[in-house]
């Protein structure tokens, strides 16, 4: 068992508020930037073609990040990581916020989505070092639901900024958060890790690699959790153009209704909250998955017939998001729960999969949107198919019931 002092910690608001805002670090410093895209262009005698290339290039440096964060939290300790890493990304972001060229800009973005990096994979890991199994799956349902405030209120405070002031003012307040999770993290969070040193990094982190594929319960998880990225970013790509240009909704309206995709999440996270107290992992894994699989089944309807009204496609798009915060919480701890040891390198598998396979299907969508409503569903009702699949080839992938290993077991 996860020592007494580490249970403990797993029950603090402030503990688990600070890993939620770590791990919606990412979707704030996107969300936010979002309304200041085209006053920026202006300011920065840019185009818009490289003036929306600051989410692409967040996007690439957390990517890059993860793996080196993962790997050297193992060796020497979360902690230190967590603070170099969001050093980088408060320093970074005050750049941005001075930039006086896109290219400053865009270096500056990328060298954020390193620092972010650290916070996104070590929430994951420190929760795998101070809980497993349903406790583990509960507080990552608590973070889950801070988290989804971000995509929820993030765009709206940064219209508000850049109406008000202007397109650096949400810039700004991405350094300011920075700075406060510095202060956060001192306050909050201790120590969770006893560090591994394996001999040569590379070693370390080629061993990790080994460890995490040998576990065919950490494959499937992985599996069900690298994917739904790609859908729900598809989505997100396209979504403006789908329902201002499409449904011919005014831009507050898409607001609005792009807010209840988030609302969706936030509506599963709870949730999963209550019953990860009294069903297996397992269980809940089926439930997201046939919840999925009615949402994909109708949007793959809506892509046969290209037409359907708004009040079927958009309740179909948030029933695959409700999905998300049951199914995606759930799988991320079948995955880290075998993995006491390596929590970091593990979440880092996670983390890079999941941006990679996400960015693909964002740039995916944006690709084969012509205007109609078939290609702006069609990847997220082919992920939510490839998702069933995996979880019916559940008993070739990975047999038998699940582990979580506590720390004290050894690795066999």
């Amino acid at each position: 068992m996860p020592p007494p002092q580490q249970q403990t910690l797993s029950t603090r608001p402030s503990f688990v508020l600070t890993l939620g805002m770590l791990t919606a670090v990412a979707a704030l410093t996107v969300d936010i930037s979002l309304p200041a895209i085209p006053s920026m262009v202006r300011a920065l005698a840019t185009n818009m073609s490289h003036g929306q290339q600051i989410v692409g290039i967040f996007m690439a440096g957390m990517a890059l990040g993860q793996i080196p964060a993962g790997l050297v939290s193992d060796r020497i300790g979360r902690l230190p990581v967590l603070y170099v890493g969001m050093s980088i990304f408060a320093v970074a972001a005050t750049v941005a916020a001075a930039a006086g060229s896109i290219e400053l800009m865009l270096s500056a973005r990328f060298i954020q989505g390193i620092g972010a990096a650290s916070a996104i994979v070590l929430s994951r890991a420190i929760v795998r070092d101070v809980s497993s199994g349903q406790a583990a799956a509960q507080l990552m349902s608590l973070m889950t639901m801070i988290f989804t405030a971000a995509p929820v209120i993030a765009p709206s405070i940064g219209a508000l900024l850049t109406t008000h002031w202007n397109w650096r003012m949400p810039f700004v307040a991405i350094a300011v958060v920075a700075f406060l999770m510095l202060l956060a993290i001192r306050s909050n969070l201790t120590e969770t890790h006893v560090p591994v040193l394996d001999g040569h990094p590379l070693r370390q982190l080629r061993n990790s690699f080994a460890e995490f594929f040998s576990h065919r319960q950490s494959i499937f998880g992985l599996l069900l959790v690298i994917l739904p990225p790609a859908g729900y970013m598809s989505i997100i790509a396209v979504s403006s153009a789908l329902i201002v240009e499409i449904y011919g909704f005014s831009v507050p309206q898409y607001g609005l209704i792009f807010a209840c995709a988030g609302l969706s999440i936030l509506a599963g996270s709870t949730l999963n909250r209550f019953l990860v107290t009294r069903f297996s992992q397992l269980a809940l894994i089926r439930t997201g998955v046939v919840l999925m699989a009615i949402a994909g089944t109708q949007l793959l309807v809506i892509a046969w017939l290209d037409a359907a009204p708004i009040w079927w496609l958009w309740p179909s798009v948030c029933l695959f998001m409700f999905t998300i915060a049951i199914l995606v919480a759930n799988a991320t701890v079948v995955a880290l729960d075998p993995l006491p040891r390596i929590a970091g390198v593990a979440s880092s598998i996670i983390g890079t999969l999941q941006n990679l396979i996400g960015a693909s299907g964002a740039l995916l969508g944006a690709l084969i949107y012509d205007g109609s409503v078939r290609n702006s569903v069609l990847i997220m009702a082919v992920i939510a198919a490839a998702v069933t699949l995996i979880f019916l080839l559940r008993r070739w992938i990975a047999p038998g019931p699940f582990i979580a290993r506590e720390r004290d077991e050894p690795v066999l």
